[in-house]
């Protein structure tokens, strides 16, 4: 089956391709295979260091957990990090090679070579890199499940498209369409998507997969019937609404702090108490899949927060990471949250600031390169001055903090010249505010279990770590329930055919409109 493949495409951002992807992944290393994801371009702020030092999408990270392989840059060769609503830094093969706007980067002039394109503006000049990948993929394995962004249907960016159908025509891969049915709308969504395709493209959409589906699916299938009448091309599956799924989420730019709090199901504390983490809503936030260690431990309420009012009842506060640094302390400033932070730290009340949430905890900041702000004061709760430098700091460092061994990641520009304190992993400690530039250090069960202990002393509660709680077995069986939903729910013959066999033939052309 060497080379088999699959796109998983959307009718929408947010329909489920990521998941429905590692589900498969997970699907099929349990039957053997050999498998790998692969994202031709990603837009996250969620963002993950490989062994090799390269920076890729976590969601591609978190797929290549799901198909038991270590995690590389061919896996997600291009990956933009928005640093505004109008542009972004782009990383090519696991290393920043520019900043762009959309629309230097999906049209203008450009060179030939993917520098040059980048600093010329022309996606398509991406267009072999990605290709390129993929093939080196699809020759070392026996099955590559490549996930899509958005929609194949947004055709105005159809020509210089390097993640949709672009690669789906070049590389002869079949497409399932995955749409979300707890939005409402899927069957447009299915027929609308498919019609505004190219006849070519058409070609290559083998069928449709619902998602997060709630009730009696009997009462779904008449119009699934319909579906296949008016298009031509079946439907492989209904899956469930799964609830309680902690998979990393790849978008961090579109957390809504009203209507997409996360907040963790709190199972039983150990102790007397429950802790109360608050995780300041900065913009651009950037890796807050931090916290999910904490979310995952008996006990602990894990809330997002975006006003001074909300730290008054919180054991612990988290100023995350972000892809604005400066903007993000000005938030801090005109929300009232500084001030609040500041009078936590004078009482003695824990705050953990992670990569950019560190930095602004600092006495200074010094940016020529992320805002050109140039000299910016920071909250002065940690004796820390941060210069940032063009070069990006990419690491996977391991060190030991509260007599715990630490393993985490770097990724960052601001170079931090601590001049005080207590050592705490590459950051500092005063009192009850802690900073480090590590992602990914509460995932380190010891540690996490000895920090939380400090944070409970601090906050005067009597919460007590569970002894045996270990987050990277919890991940692994909500993998494993991707999985099963695939194989429960899909129709996992006919998936294997598609990979194995490539689109099928024969599938009638859909006009728009046509019904």
């Amino acid at each position: 089956m060497r080379g088999g493949g699959l796109l998983v495409a959307g009718t929408t951002s947010d329909a489920g391709k990521s998941v429905v992807t590692a589900g498969i992944c997970r699907w099929l290393v349990r039957k053997g295979v050999k498998v790998a994801p692969f994202k031709g371009q990603n837009m996250s702020l969620n963002s993950f260091v490989t062994r090799e030092g390269a920076e890729i999408g976590r969601a591609q990270a978190m797929q290549a957990q799901a198909a038991r392989v270590e995690p590389t840059a061919l896996m997600n060769p291009v990956l933009l990090k928005p640093g505004s609503d109008r542009s972004s830094q782009v990383v090519l093969m696991g290393k920043p090679v520019g900043e762009l706007s959309a629309r230097g980067f999906f049209g203008g002039p450009g060179g030939s070579s993917p520098g040059k394109a980048l600093r010329g503006g022309r996606q398509k000049e991406l267009f072999e890199p990605v290709i390129a990948c993929l093939e080196e993929l699809r020759s070392t394995y026996d099955a590559v499940i490549c996930e899509g962004a958005g929609s194949p249907a947004e055709i105005n960016l159809r020509r210089t498209d390097i993640v949709n159908m672009g690669i789906a025509r070049a590389a002869r891969l079949p497409v399932v369409v995955v749409g979300d049915i707890d939005r409402g709308g899927v069957f447009a969504q299915f027929f609308g998507t498919t019609a505004l395709l190219a006849p070519e493209d058409q070609e290559l959409i083998a069928g449709y997969l619902v998602n997060k589906f709630r009730g009696d699916v009997t009462l779904l299938e008449p119009g699934l019937d319909m579906l296949h009448g008016l298009t031509g091309r079946r439907t492989f599956g209904v899956l469930p609404y799964a609830h309680g799924l902690g998979i990393d989420e790849e978008d961090g730019l579109r957390v809504s702090l009203r209507g997409a709090v996360r907040e963790s199901v709190v199972a039983p504390p150990v102790g007397e108490d429950v802790l109360r983490v608050a995780v300041c809503a900065v913009p651009l936030m950037s890796n807050f899949t931090d916290v999910d260690a904490l979310a995952a431990e008996p006990g602990v309420v894990v809330r997002f927060v975006d006003r001074a009012e909300e730290l008054v009842d919180a054991d612990l506060v988290v100023v995350p990471g972000t892809r604005g640094t400066v903007k993000a302390l000005a938030w801090l400033r005109e929300r009232g949250l500084a001030d609040a932070l500041a009078r936590r730290a004078a009482e003695g009340r824990p705050v953990l600031g992670i990569c950019g949430g560190f930095q602004v905890l600092g006495e200074h900041i010094e940016d020529e390169v992320e805002s050109r702000a140039g000299s910016v004061d920071g909250l002065g709760l940690l004796p820390v001055r941060v210069r940032f430098a063009r070069e990006k700091t990419l690491a996977r460092p391991v060190g030991s903090a509260l007599g715990e061994r630490v393993e985490g990641y770097e990724i960052h520009h601001g170079i931090a010249d601590v001049r005080g304190g207590e050592p705490f992993l590459d950051g500092c400690r005063v009192g009850s505010v802690w900073g480090t530039h590590w992602h990914g250090s509460l995932e380190s069960d010891g540690f996490r279990r000895a920090f939380l202990r400090e944070v409970a002393t601090a906050a005067g509660r009597r919460f007590v770590p569970a002894p045996d709680t270990s987050f990277g077995a919890l991940r692994e069986e909500q993998l494993d329930r991707l999985g099963d939903l695939i194989e429960e729910h899909a129709d996992t013959d006919a998936l294997l055919r598609l990979i194995e066999e490539g689109a099928p033939s024969g599938l009638p052309f859909v006009p728009p409109g046509a019904p």
